[in-house]
This record gives C-alpha cells, sequence and structure tokens, in this order.
C-alpha cells in the first residue's frame, strides 16, 4: 500500500491530473459561491497589479496605504455611482424602454407583427412572451444577489490584499512541510498557472470593452442617439463576451436606432458595430491579447456557446480564459508571462 502510495506522489502527471479533477470538483460543489468567488479572484488580481505597479515607481510605499487609499477611491466611487449616476441611469433606461415600447406600438412594428403572424402562431408568442417575463423576472433577482456577492468580495479582497505580505508567508508554510505538502505545491502550480492566463486574458478583455464602448458612444454621440451613459453601459458588459458581445449589441442597438430615426439608422449603426468589430478583431486583439494564446474564432465561439450551456452568463465572460488555462496546463499552448515577477503567488 505505502508503496503504491509513493509511485502515485512521485508521479507527477497522474499526481496533478488528480489534482485538477478535485479541484473542478470542489467548484462544481460551490457553484452558488460561484459569483462571490470569480469577483473575489478579479478585485484581488487588480488591486494586488495595482500595487506593484504603484511600488515599481515609488518602492517604499507601503502596501497598507495604498490599499487603504485604493478602497477609499472605491468607496468614494460607489456613492457618487449610487447618489449620482444611477438616478440617471434609471432616468436613461426608462427613456430607452418607452423608446422601444413606441416602436412596437408604431404602425411600422403592427405590420411586422402581422407578417410575422403569418408564419408564427399565437401560442408560440405567447410562451416567447411567458419565457421574456421569467427572464425578466430572474434578472432583477440575480441583480440583488450579484449586489450581495460583489460586497462580499470587496471585503474578502480588501482583507486578502492589506495583508499581502503576511497571507504570501502563511500560505507558504503550506508548500514546506507536512504529509500532504505534495497537494499543496500542485494547488500553487494551478494557481500560477491560473493567475498567469485568466488574469491576463480578463484584464485584456477589460481594456477592450473599455475601447468598444469609447467608439460606440463617440458614434452614437455623432447619430445624436438619445441615452448614450444607458446604451454605454449596455456596450461596455457586452463587450466583456469576447467576439460575440460587439455583435451581440447589434441587436438592442438596432431597435434603438430604429425607433429614433428607422430603417436609416439601422444601417448606421449596422456599418458602425461592424468598423468598431474589425478594429477589435485586427488592432485591438493585436495589441492587448499579445501576451496570451490567441484562438482562432471557430474555437472562441465554440468554447463561448459550451462556456454559456454550462455557466450561463458568467461562461460568456470566463469561458475563454478558462479554456486557456487548461491549454497551457495541458502544454497544448502555453501563455507567455507578462512580468518575472507573479501578480498573485
Amino acid at each position: 500500500m505505502d508503496t503504491a502510495w509513493q509511485r502515485f506522489k512521485n508521479n507527477i502527471p497522474l499526481r496533478r491530473f488528480v489534482v485538477l479533477l478535485l479541484v473542478i470538483a470542489c467548484l462544481y460543489e460551490m457553484r452558488a459561491m460561484m459569483n462571490t468567488i470569480l469577483l473575489t479572484f478579479i478585485f484581488t488580481y487588480v488591486i494586488v497589479h495595482l500595487i506593484h505597479l504603484v511600488q515599481r515607481y515609488v518602492p517604499k510605499m507601503p502596501t497598507g496605504v495604498i490599499v487603504v487609499v485604493t478602497y477609499l477611491i472605491i468607496i468614494a466611487l460607489l456613492y457618487f455611482v449610487i447618489t449620482v449616476y444611477l438616478p440617471m441611469l434609471v432616468g436613461q433606461i426608462s427613456k430607452m424602454v418607452k423608446s422601444v415600447m413606441a416602436f412596437y406600438e408604431s404602425n411600422e412594428s403592427l405590420r411586422l407583427m402581422s407578417y410575422a403572424t403569418h408564419y408564427i402562431s399565437k401560442a408560440e408568442l405567447i410562451t416567447q412572451a411567458k419565457r421574456a417575463m421569467t427572464f425578466a423576472f430572474h434578472t432583477v433577482t440575480n441583480i440583488g444577489t450579484l449586489t450581495v456577492a460583489t460586497f462580499m468580495s470587496l471585503i474578502l479582497s480588501f482583507f486578502y490584499t492589506i495583508e499581502l505580505e503576511k497571507m504570501k508567508e502563511f500560505s507558504n508554510l503550506f508548500v514546506k512541510s507536512g504529509y500532504f505538502k505534495w497537494l499543496f505545491e500542485d494547488l500553487r502550480y494551478f494557481g500560477k498557472k491560473f493567475t498567469n492566463t485568466f488574469g491576463v486574458v480578463l484584464e485584456a478583455q477589460f481594456f477592450i470593452a473599455i475601447c468598444n464602448t469609447a467608439l460606440t458612444m463617440i458614434g452614437l454621440a455623432i447619430m445624436k442617439m438619445p441615452q448614450i451613459i444607458a446604451l454605454g453601459l449596455m456596450v461596455f458588459i457586452l463587450s466583456l463576451v469576447p467576439v460575440a458581445g460587439v455583435i451581440i449589441s447589434l441587436i438592442p442597438l438596432s431597435i434603438i436606432g430604429y425607433s429614433v430615426g428607422g430603417i436609416r439608422y439601422v444601417i448606421y449603426i449596422f456599418v458602425m458595430i461592424m468598423i468598431i468589430h474589425a478594429i477589435e478583431a485586427y488592432v485591438l486583439n493585436p495589441k492587448f491579447m499579445a501576451s496570451k494564446t490567441e484562438l482562432p474564432i471557430f474555437y472562441t465561439f465554440l468554447v463561448l456557446l459550451v462556456a454559456e450551456h454550462f455557466w450561463g452568463t458568467w461562461g460568456l465572460i470566463v469561458g475563454v480564459p478558462i479554456f486557456t488555462f487548461l491549454l497551457d496546463v495541458l502544454d497544448i499552448k502555453s501563455v507567455k508571462k507578462k512580468s518575472k515577477k507573479e501578480v498573485i503567488k
């Protein structure tokens, strides 16, 4: 028995495969907490990255000072968002919904609906309407759940980063000694791989989303579209979905554009989105994704479809980073590190 156990511990590929399966099983059992887990990782990654960035230029700056100042800024921004931006956003979303309702009540919409009823039964329309109402109800519920998860994630990431050095020292104790030293060594191995791939891909996609949103809002402002802030927020969230996000945003933007300027605005929006998609594919992706494994568009869409099926909305955001992480772990295609220093150890 001892010999078989020793052979298992010495067989590093088999051992790491078993540990990876164990991690996946644990995450599956903790799937109800997945929002908190992912948000905590994202917040922690960003704050630790900021700490290293500041200390690169100001080496003597204490970590605690950077963390406290950063979270004070976050609290101030949250106060600004809740008291100033949120009421304005709610007002613009309300106007946007009214624009969509006005479109559906217009003569053009009635003609389209009468044409559609020739091919779609009323029962099917009622079923789709019920699904839409159910989706809206779940969306409102998920917003409340996501708010709580965000609050908890901010607290957890704060306590992690405020004691960053102590966390590193304490975590290193698990790999220095103990009967399950090998287990924690493998967990650290996967943790470094995960941070290197997942963090870099998410960071790059975040900057791409900012660029897409800025370009879209400039185009909407030139077209004198209403509710630009609300539309910009929608485009930013959708742009976090690699490749497909910009195309998905075409549907709601076209509806709003048709209600404002008719078919002419729909054509303008279609051309604008195609130009932005081309900029993302041929300029932004090579620029921001140079430090990660680049995937063909077919694989990207395939990963998004599978990830959305298993993980829902989160799958659209984290599917590509997780797939890239698996490619790196399996030594199929490795990800180049951004720097010699790991962001999270």
